[in-house]
């Protein structure tokens, strides 16, 4: 088809000589003749391949226990050791990178400026990220520098991993003289006025025989102390401490034993416990339509905590005690048919706080004028089949991660389908997800006014998921219970009229917890309002301050303060609305972690176990040289990557230029020459 096209424009007498004519007949031919060639949907195959080089993973538990009770030369000649090994390592072709214990840096770090400050001690978690974050590569093994102790996680021999790991141990295995109190046993919740136990564990190591003095402390005033005797065929001795619960709050106590000569080290000789006085048992009322599933749930997850004194109610079974509930849970109701009047009757003219549980049985037009802060709209009797998802924006109260992973398992629970409206002032804490698809329609709704609060849970269904939850996790349904639990305490919180709501987003933190505060302001008429400035005060046990200011956003963002120092923390609040002084003030607990100071004796045996299982060995600091030739001596090889791809021909760009510029070559000749 080129050449005849070619032939039939310039085979007639033109006016350009024969040279030229002879030149654009090619150039014709040329286009046409490639441009019936890619109507044949012609394409290129082209195979690419790259090269990586066998890497080496430097596990470094960078935990302080390394730090603390690794001789000093020990511990130096290791970070040495590393830092030479990586060189001679990636001289020879290999891919070095190091990781440690979490936090990791953002940076890659050098392996002999590594600084032992971990908190905690989680091998297992160190070397399932290294298999994860490694999966697919070319992996040839993991140098693991530990002292063998784990105080977080799980054991990792008894994880299964798919790569050698070199252990190279350091710390101390020889047995010390030593003082220790592993643990503590205490109830986290006393009565204000009753009596409560701390008991305390005893270690000791090379004292056997003897007797410790043991102190129960608080703010450095000793309250109690005791001789302990120390069998000398045992490790550990137990001794137990009365106390009588003083005035409500949040309270610190410390169990230390006194210093004996010669002893390793005083770092783990004293422990700390943390108990909430409170001024007695929230009374909570769980009133239902009729017996149900749910009702039974509620009541397993109540009755985890110490907290509550529960009460149940069925219309027609028994009268209902008329009495000052601090709580109250309405299961269905108001219903269709009525029942559970005297229920309503006793909240509304009490102002009790109230969670309502939506279901079958509610009547929704009743309950659409109780001022719970949310209207629904059905559509007739269709249900959607829903499971939670967190509103990101709710900051009352906080979802760990794992409760949002338990959420994810949950079986779709029956939601009313219809329109539903928010009022002022309501919160959404969880909103509705249908299948894999997530809504704004709400499922935990916080609302009502400051003097009666109120709550919504929109399905009968959530026994399902407290099933489904025991079942999964071992008989423990830890999300959902404390759902129901924080629910119920953020109804009963602060129910008085304020103005300025400053609060801890969590009961308690710990050393290594980014400490969090919320706030809301409200006007007069007690309206939220936005972008107020707050002054906080921190104050410790110690008396010393602490000042931060900050300003509440739409966006709920939480102020953060970073890490705090374990202790009680009294906190006040500050804020001009509306031209007039507010104040608010409460108490932020601290959990002091002393996981990495409790065993000074290393434990290289799980070291050894690990790198036997994987068809290693065990190394220590001074066979580094050792090491890099056995890792050398393993023969690692580069792995070479291939792919193709196929790309259709007239896919590709450049062609087009290039056709183009041929046909413009003509035509410009063509005009140049005298003739189009």
């Amino acid at each position: 088809m080129g050449a005849g096209y070619a032939a039939l424009l310039y085979s007639a007498k033109a006016p350009w000589s024969r040279p030229l004519n002879y030149a654009l007949a090619a150039l014709r031919f040329v286009v046409v003749s490639f441009l019936c060639f890619l109507l044949l949907s012609p394409f290129v195959k082209t195979t690419t391949t790259t090269t990586e080089a066998p890497t080496i993973v430097l596990a470094v538990d960078n935990s302080q226990s390394v730090g603390l009770f690794t001789p000093p030369a020990v511990l130096r000649q290791a970070t040495e050791g590393l830092q030479q090994l990586a060189t001679a390592l990636r001289g020879q072709g290999f891919r070095v990178e190091t990781q440690v214990l979490p936090p990791s840096p953002a940076r890659d770090v050098r392996p002999d400026s590594v600084r032992f400050q971990a908190p905690a001690t989680d091998l297992d978690g160190l070397l399932t990220n290294v298999r994860e974050g490694y999966d697919g590569r070319n992996l040839a093994g993991v140098v693991l520098v530990s002292d063998g102790l784990v105080n977080q996680g799980r054991s990792p021999v008894y994880s299964e991993f798919n790569f050698p790991i070199y252990s190279v141990a350091v710390g101390d295995t020889v047995p010390k003289r030593d003082l220790s109190v592993p643990t503590l046993n205490y109830n986290r919740v006393a009565f204000s006025g009753n009596r409560f136990p701390i008991e305390a564990e005893i270690g000791y190591e090379g004292f056997g025989g003897g007797t410790a003095t043991v102190q129960l402390r608080e703010n450095g005033r000793a309250l109690q102390t005791k001789q302990v005797n120390l069998p000398p065929n045992q490790r550990r001795q137990k001794t137990t401490f009365l106390l009588t619960a003083p005035a409500p709050g949040k309270r610190r106590y410390e169990v230390a034993v006194q210093p004996q000569t010669g002893e390793f080290t005083t770092l783990n000789n004293t422990r700390n416990a943390y108990v909430e006085v409170v001024k007695g048992k929230l009374k909570v009322l769980l009133a239902g339509a009729a017996p149900h599933p749910d009702i039974k749930a509620l009541r397993g997850a109540i009755l985890q905590n110490d907290n509550f004194d529960l009460t149940v109610y069925l219309p027609g079974i028994a009268p209902l005690k008329a009495q000052d509930y601090d709580v109250a849970i309405l299961h269905q109701l108001p219903t269709r048919t009525g029942e559970g009047a005297d229920v309503l009757a006793q909240v509304r003219s009490r102002r009790i706080p109230t969670l309502f549980i939506v279901g079958a049985q509610s009547d929704l037009n009743a309950y659409n004028n109780l001022g719970t802060g949310l209207t629904i709209a059905p559509r007739g009797q269709q249900t959607d089949e829903v499971t939670p998802v967190l509103n990101a924006a709710f900051a009352r109260f906080s979802f760990e991660e794992d409760a949002l992973r338990r959420f994810a398992a949950y079986p779709p629970a029956p939601v009313p389908f219809g329109e539903y409206r928010l009022g002022g002032g309501a919160e959404v804490a969880l909103y509705q997800q249908v299948g894999r698809l997530k809504t704004q329609k709400p499922l935990l709704v916080f609302g009502g006014t400051p003097e009666q609060r109120r709550a919504t849970l929109l399905t009968d269904g959530g026994w399902q998921w407290r099933l489904q939850e025991a079942a999964d996790h071992a008989d423990r349904p830890e999300a959902y219970d404390r759902l129901i639990t924080r629910t119920l305490q953020l109804l009963t919180a602060n129910a008085n009229k304020k103005r300025l709501d400053v609060y801890p987003t969590q009961d308690a933190f710990t050393t290594a917890d980014e400490i969090t505060f919320g706030a809301e302001t409200y006007n007069a008429i007690f309206e939220r309002i936005y972008g107020q400035k707050i002054e906080l005060t921190l104050t410790d046990e110690q008396q010393r301050t602490r000042n931060y200011s900050f300003t509440n956003s739409e966006d709920s963002a939480p102020l953060r303060l970073g890490t705090l120092p374990g202790g009680v923390y009294r906190y006040v609040a500050r804020a001009t609305l509306g031209g007039q002084n507010q104040q608010d003030r409460g108490e932020l607990l601290v959990q002091e972690q002393q996981l990495e100071s409790l065993t000074a004796r290393a434990d290289h045996n799980l070291l050894y176990q690990l790198a036997r299982r994987s068809g290693s060995r065990l190394y220590y600091p001074q066979q580094f040289a050792q090491l890099t030739q056995d890792i050398q001596k393993a023969n690692y090889k580069p792995v070479i990557y291939s792919q193709e791809s196929i790309k259709d021909l007239i896919n590709l760009k450049w062609l087009f230029f290039l056709l183009l510029a041929l046909v413009t070559a003509e035509w410009a000749a063509r005009k140049y020459s005298g003739s189009i």
